[in-house]
C-alpha cells in the first residue's frame, strides 16, 4: 500500500517537472539558436559592455534630473497599488453584502485608494509631472 501512495504523490509533481523541462529546453534552444543563426559581427564597439550603437565617450557618471527618479517612484507607487488590488478583487465576489465584514473590507480598500490618491496629488503639486 505505501508504494502506491508514493507513486500517486510523485504523479502530482509531474506537471511541475514538465514545466521545468519546457523552461530549460526553451532557454537552451534560444541561446543555441542565437549562437548558430545570429549575427557574428566583430570589431568596433561590439565587445564593449552596454554597447548601444554609440561610441562610449566621456564618463558614465552623468547627472540626471531628479524628476526622472520622482516619476519612477510614482510609477512604483501605482504598480504596487495594482499588485495589492488583485487579492482584494479576487476575494470581492466571496464577500457577503449583508455581513458587517463587508463594510470593513470596503473601508480598507477605500482607505488604501485614498492614500494613493493623496500621494498622486502631492506629486502633482510638487511638479513631478511637469517637464519644463
Amino acid at each position: 500500500m505505501p508504494s502506491t501512495l508514493a507513486a500517486v504523490e510523485l504523479n502530482s509533481y509531474l506537471p511541475i517537472f514538465i514545466i521545468l523541462l519546457m523552461a530549460v529546453t526553451f532557454a537552451v534552444a534560444n541561446v543555441a539558436g542565437s549562437l548558430l543563426i545570429g549575427p557574428q559581427r566583430k570589431g568596433g564597439n561590439k565587445g564593449i559592455a552596454y554597447e548601444s550603437g554609440m561610441n562610449p565617450v566621456g564618463t558614465a557618471r552623468k547627472r540626471f534630473n531628479v524628476r526622472f527618479y520622482l516619476i519612477a517612484m510614482v510609477f512604483l507607487v501605482f504598480d504596487v497599488e495594482i499588485i495589492f488590488l488583485y487579492p482584494w478583487a479576487a476575494t470581492f465576489p466571496n464577500i457577503d453584502p449583508g455581513s458587517p465584514d463587508s463594510l470593513v473590507w470596503l473601508g480598507r480598500i477605500l482607505f488604501f485608494l485614498f492614500t494613493t490618491v493623496v500621494a498622486y496629488v502631492y506629486g502633482f503639486r510638487k511638479g513631478v509631472f511637469r517637464f519644463d
